[in-house]
């Protein structure tokens, strides 16, 4: 399987849509080398601001720069565009409901060796709090491109969550995205597996594991956690059993989201592949291993449900 990094799909993406439009601008945190944002920079540097670490005022800036007509891209890493800044975004972006659109690297455990602060673990949850924001988080590098050019249509707040490692590429061309809608990659009557993220291949990976002992797992790419495809829930409920996976603290993220709507449809067993700690420094495919998040987890999660099913 190809792998290619979602920051690099994102900074050519952004490129490309600086020169269809003239309205877009960027915003940068001194890290614009390593969110690919320096593509932009290059080519249009009477549109790229770069504010050095002060990410309050990234926020407030992208505001105002909404509310003149411009539709401006935010880029930094995830633990310095979520958190830090959090009571700019509240106020400024999504209680104005303004046209900015964050777009986060360096997201997760795929921070890797830079260490536990830098895995930015409580992202989705922070911004699935804010009512009216869109939270988007593709499955790889083709639907990510998609995902920022349509970002780029839609009028209203988005944050967008990448990682910082080449990941596997399922698309093998840009997907036709579409906010609020679920995709399933595959069929199966025993159980779902929902996902976002790098945990969509894991999940894949799983299902085909799983086949393989006679468990067959439908799986889906829950790329848009808000607004969160309801439908796309009340289909996997007929499997009777849900595992959800994610790259994520266990708590306000996918998972709660998908528990929370299958109690108002149609309650199943549930288990939840993610985070539940604070991590530490350590080469991504270890960390993923260590903190329970690789396909083999995925495996032993969708048998523990299909149990909880059959009892």
């Amino acid at each position: 399987m190809t792998t290619t990094a979602t920051r690099e799909s994102f900074g050519k993406a952004l490129l490309e849509l600086g020169h269809r439009n003239p309205d877009i601008v960027v915003v940068g945190g001194d890290l614009n080398i390593s969110t690919f944002a320096h593509l932009f920079a290059k080519e249009f540097p009477n549109r790229f601001f770069d504010l050095g670490p002060a990410e309050q005022n990234m926020m407030s800036i992208a505001a105002g720069l909404a509310a003149s007509g411009k539709i401006p891209f935010v880029s930094t890493f995830a633990v310095f565009g979520t958190a830090r800044p959090y009571d700019q975004i509240r106020v400024n972006i999504a209680q104005m409901k303004s046209n900015v659109k964050i777009v986060c690297t360096h997201a997760g455990l795929l921070t890797g060796e830079d260490g536990i602060s830098a895995q930015s673990i409580e992202d989705i949850a922070l911004m699935c709090a804010l009512p009216g924001f869109n939270v988007v988080v593709p499955s790889d590098g083709p639907e990510t491109e998609s995902v920022v050019k349509l970002a780029a249509e839609i009028s209203g707040p988005f944050y967008i969550r990448l990682s910082r490692p080449a990941t596997d590429v399922i698309h093998q061309t840009p997907t036709n995205f579409v906010l609020g809608k679920a995709e399933e990659l595959r069929s199966g009557s025993d159980l779902s597996i929902i996902a976002c993220g790098i945990m969509v291949s894991a999940s894949l990976k799983a299902a085909t594991e799983l086949a393989k002992e006679g468990i067959q797992a439908t799986v889906i790419n829950m790329s848009t956690l808000q607004p969160l495809d309801e439908k796309a829930v009340l289909s996997a409920l007929d499997t009777g059993a849900i595992v959800t996976a994610e790259e994520h603290y266990i708590h306000g993220g996918l998972g709660s989201l998908i528990a929370q709507s299958a109690a108002r449809q149609g309650a199943v067993p549930i288990e939840m592949v993610a985070t539940t700690r604070y991590a530490e420094s350590g080469k991504p495919d270890e960390l993923l291993t260590k903190y329970g998040l690789s396909s083999s987890d995925i495996v032993d999660a969708a048998k523990r449900v299909v149990g909880r099913k059959r009892d």
